[in-house]
């Protein structure tokens, strides 16, 4: 079973900047299409970007032009790059395959990010 560990949430105003991190355990790395999701109390968890095995992205609108996902395959890594973030973007963030795909990986822990106003 893949395993998966986001790293690079923490506490960060308005309008700041934050790079999270995946780490996937799985030698076939660049074989799979990926995806940040993120999900707060009471709601369900959301894909927010996803990227796949060629490296097309894409966004739901709420985060477009705010939000960059990509991939290192040498470091088995998916990264998503967060600028000029909102208070409504708190969340744990979790990475896996995108909703498209029927079976995913077990769930990491997720990386807290908080946005104060």
């Amino acid at each position: 079973q893949v395993q998966l560990v986001e790293s690079g949430g923490g506490v960060v105003q308005a309008g700041g900047s934050l790079r999270l991190s995946c780490v996937a355990s799985t030698n076939v790395f660049n074989l799979y299409d990926l995806a940040w999701y993120r999900q707060t109390p009471g709601k369900q968890r959301e894909s927010v970007a996803t990227i796949s095995v060629s490296g097309t992205q894409s966004y739901i609108d709420s985060v477009k032009d705010r939000f960059t996902i990509y991939r290192d395959n040498d470091k088995r890594t998916v990264y998503l790059h967060m600028n000029n973030l909102k208070p409504e973007d708190t969340a744990i963030y979790f990475c896996n395959q995108p909703p498209y795909i029927p079976a995913s990986w077990e769930w990491g822990k997720g990386t807290q990010v908080i946005v104060s106003s």
